[in-house]
């Protein structure tokens, strides 16, 4: 993506079903369950990186020992930073006391992270500063072992506003309006309800102290997570761990957010992509299962684990994101569905260029494109052969054409290398566009000046800043006669509110471009109409009722809304014609047909917070308000 958005966050969840002695008999060492989630979180860097957390429960552990272990970084390489910590603590041991270093009993009474449950978190922060406060897992403390809560989520909510005054409503005083602190309350507060009903129904049965270890073993977190998450509007896949050492994933009733398990007679483990329990633990794709929308993963304290229904589902909206750039395209299923993305295009690509595959090279924006950029060089193999076989049907075909046929082939370059050491810390606009041009850098020698059209994809244009500022610019200096952008992904149209920093609608490509034509066309007097209606329907708490703004971008149609996109980027003195192309809708749903959530292409939100979400953010442009409508 050629425009960094900051999007999504990653969880890793670790259970150990067996003693940590079965651990260090069997692989040497009591950093079993550390290597397996150090890998775990790494692998998963991609979804977070302005962040990272780390929490470990030991199970059934004496009054007064500490069982909550927990670190948290900003720093720079905040993996690195957490497991370097956790790893000086056995250094330590293996320096000072190496006799103990393999004594599991002795480890877990004086040993921080030497427990059975953890919880790895990656983040980015789509808003709020950088710091250690807001970074997961979140810590709910109580004297009752049972009433703890850790907890750490990918998930953004519509409603926290509503969440918060329900809270106070319930007479609780958050630290927080933020979702975060919100959310974790709502789980607590009805955590604290389920052992009050526990203790009621066993008192006078038991004494005090055994009370404590009923309660553990008939806490119902299936009914505790029902009615927590049926508040929640948004779109998420929370992690938790209670101080008796239960544990737990939800996701939400869309699927918006992913969650993968997958679990032998060693562990139970969760994570937000396949690939890292593939990684770790040498899991196959096949045995790991999708953690159904609506559902939960619970694993009691003894190490038993179900997956059980917790909301009821509604229509399937995975996040469509997720399939063209989020997630690791070592997934098999998302790889392909990358290339099926490239591969679609080609109808489009050839008619932009009058099939003219001689004087075209194609290249691809890296690093993320590359995938679907080789789904395109396969449809256009495809496109050839079919060409080849209607050339040879039209008989008489000579010697030296029909040589010239067969061994002809598209042309494509890497055009495009980017210097990944290089990174851009300033703040004014006017200097980082020329420090982002650094960044970038063009192959020379392979474009003919004046005679080709350079084709290069990139997996999504938000913004499209980058490609103004810098990449158009560059590609310019090679000659070509004409560049013709392509985006994998549809028109980015419409905020995001489940996850992706894409909240300002004046920011995207589209958006601008969809006003231009209004305003050619004579027709801003629409954006006030429109206005006015989300005005109204605000005023009669109906704002969830249905996306104003759609009706602004039907006036126009698709193709009409990429050009005008084109002339918006086209920078001066640009010599090359510039053209746009972007996938289209139902190509998007007919490459990825698992995750069919597309709202910020269509507007059709899944949830009723996401046409609130939208309207307002209308508001805010139309009232030239610069802040978030959630």
């Amino acid at each position: 993506m050629s425009d960094a958005i900051k999007h999504e966050c990653g969880i890793a969840l670790i259970r150990l079903r067996k003693p940590l002695d079965y651990y260090i008999k069997k692989y040497g060492t009591p950093l079993y369950p550390i290597n397996k989630m150090y890998v775990l979180m790494e692998k998963q860097s991609n979804r977070g990186q302005d962040g990272a957390g780390l929490a470990n429960v030991k199970i059934d552990v004496p009054a007064g020992s500490r069982y909550i272990s927990r670190y948290r970084s900003v720093e720079n390489r905040p993996i690195v930073d957490i497991f370097s910590r956790v790893n000086e603590k056995y250094r330590s041991v293996l320096k000072n006391q190496p006799d103990k270093f393999k004594d599991a009993e002795w480890l877990q009474k004086n040993l921080a992270f030497t427990g059975e449950v953890w919880l790895g978190h990656l983040r980015y922060g789509t808003h709020g500063k950088n710091e250690i406060e807001n970074c997961h897992p979140m810590l709910r403390q109580s004297n009752w072992r049972s009433r703890n809560l850790v907890c750490a989520g990918n998930f953004n909510m519509t409603n926290a506003d509503e969440l918060f005054r329900k809270l106070v409503t319930l007479g609780q005083h958050p630290k927080d309006q933020g979702d975060t602190v919100t959310v974790m309350e709502k789980i607590g507060h009805f955590l604290d309800e389920e052992n009050q009903r526990v203790f009621e129904r066993f008192k006078g049965i038991y004494d005090n102290p055994a009370l404590s270890d009923i309660i553990e073993d008939n806490m119902d977190l299936q009914r505790v997570l029902h009615r927590a998450c049926r508040d929640f509007d948004g779109g998420y896949a929370l992690a938790g761990i209670t101080g008796y050492g239960s544990s737990f994933v939800v996701r939400d009733p869309a699927g918006i957010r992913p969650a993968y398990y997958w679990a032998d007679d060693e562990v139970v483990v969760v994570a937000s992509e396949r690939p890292p329990l593939k990684a770790a633990f040498g899991a196959k794709f096949d045995d790991i299962k999708e953690l159904s929308p609506g559902n939960a993963v619970i694993i009691d304290k003894y190490g038993e684990f179900g997956e059980f229904n917790i909301i009821e589902a509604t229509e399937r909206k995975a996040c469509s994101f997720e399939r063209i750039y989020f997630s690791r395209g070592a997934d098999d299923e998302i790889y392909q569905e990358r290339k099926n993305l490239g591969k679609l295009l080609v109808p489009q690509i050839l008619k932009e260029i009058d099939h003219d595959l001689e004087n075209t090279v194609f290249s691809y924006i890296p690093n993320t494109a590359e995938a679907s950029f080789y789904g395109l060089m396969e449809g256009m193999e495809n496109y050839l052969t079919q060409w080849r076989i209607d050339q040879m049907k039209g008989g008489n075909v000579s010697d030296e054409r029909m040589e010239k046929i067969m061994k002809f082939r598209p042309r494509y370059e890497k055009l495009v290398s980017k210097d990944v050491k290089l990174r851009t810390f300033i703040t004014n606009d006017n200097d980082r566009g020329e420090m982002v041009a650094q960044v970038y850098e063009m192959t020379q020698g392979v474009v003919r000046r004046g005679k080709d059209t350079i084709v290069v994809i990139d997996d999504s244009i938000v913004r499209g800043t980058t490609l103004e500022k810098s990449i158009l610019k560059l590609l310019d200096k090679l000659g070509p006669k004409k560049i013709v952008i392509v985006s994998s992904a549809p028109q980015i149209r419409y905020p995001d509110c489940y996850g992706i920093d894409m909240s300002k609608v004046k920011e995207f490509a589209a958006y601008r471009a969809m006003l231009a034509l209004l305003n050619e066309k004579g027709l801003d007097y629409m954006k006030e109409e429109v206005y006015q209606e989300t005005l109204r329907a605000f005023a009669n708490k109906k704002s969830h009722k249905s996306n104003y703004v759609q009706k602004l971008y039907n006036t126009f149609d698709y193709e009409e809304v990429s050009r005008k996109i084109a002339e918006i980027l086209k920078p001066e003195n640009l010599k090359a014609e510039l053209a746009v192309i972007y996938q289209t809708v139902e190509n998007l749903n007919k490459a990825c047909p698992k995750n069919l959530g597309d709202w910020y292409f269509t507007g059709n939100y899944p949830t009723r917070g996401g046409n609130r979400v939208v309207n307002k953010a209308f508001i805010n442009f139309m009232e030239g308000r610069e802040v978030r409508a959630y």
